[in-house]
């Protein structure tokens, strides 16, 4: 059984590696293009929190796909929700946002590790909301989508193009997983 878990692990790295090389370097190629703003403290906050939120997400997934092992929605959502975190840390690179403290590193260690508190804090909820049952996991995905599909609209208002333009491609994001989420609650009940 441990042997099967290292090589999903390992393929989950290897598809990771490629996905996260693709879509930071389209990232940086689009940036390249664009004259870069002066941000506000709060829009930088806003930044910040955002790529905390995606980190959420993932870290969510990842430790829920280890509890419902057989469930592939975790897993399938956890591999966007890595390019969501690299693409919300090009924007912070970008508007001189330091990231450094984040450690993305998929060790069990590192998975549900965060910098701000209320990002710790909503973490923690949502794996003790995720209670002792599958239908109740799914249900706590279907909520990560759902606030991060209303985070991202809020956080894009007086943004600049280039944050509101992957603030909607992280949105179109979320939906898709929303209706997987939704798919999968509905084969639960």
């Amino acid at each position: 059984m441990n042997k099967i878990r290292n090589s999903h692990r390992r393929d989950f790295m290897r598809i990771l590696g490629v996905g996260a090389m693709a879509t930071a370097s389209t990232l940086l190629a689009n940036g390249r293009n664009q004259q870069v703003v002066t941000l506000t403290q709060e829009q930088k906050d806003t930044l910040f929190f955002i790529f905390q939120e995606e980190k959420v997400a993932r870290d969510v997934y990842i430790t829920l796909g280890k509890i419902y092992p057989d469930e592939s929605t975790f897993a399938n959502i956890q591999l966007s929700e890595q390019e969501h975190i690299l693409s919300a840390q090009v924007l912070c690179e970008r508007y001189g946002i330091d990231t450094s403290e984040v450690n993305l590193s998929l060790e069990d260690d590192y998975v549900g590790q965060f910098v701000l508190p209320v990002i710790q804090e909503l973490y923690n909820s949502c794996i003790e909301l995720s209670g002792s049952t599958l239908l109740e996991a799914l249900k706590v995905g279907e909520y990560i989508e759902i606030t991060d599909i209303d985070d991202l609209e809020a956080a894009a208002e007086g943004m600049p193009q280039d944050v509101v333009n992957t603030y909607e491609n992280l949105k179109s994001g979320s939906l898709s997983h929303l209706d997987a989420f939704r798919e999968a609650i509905a084969r639960a009940v």
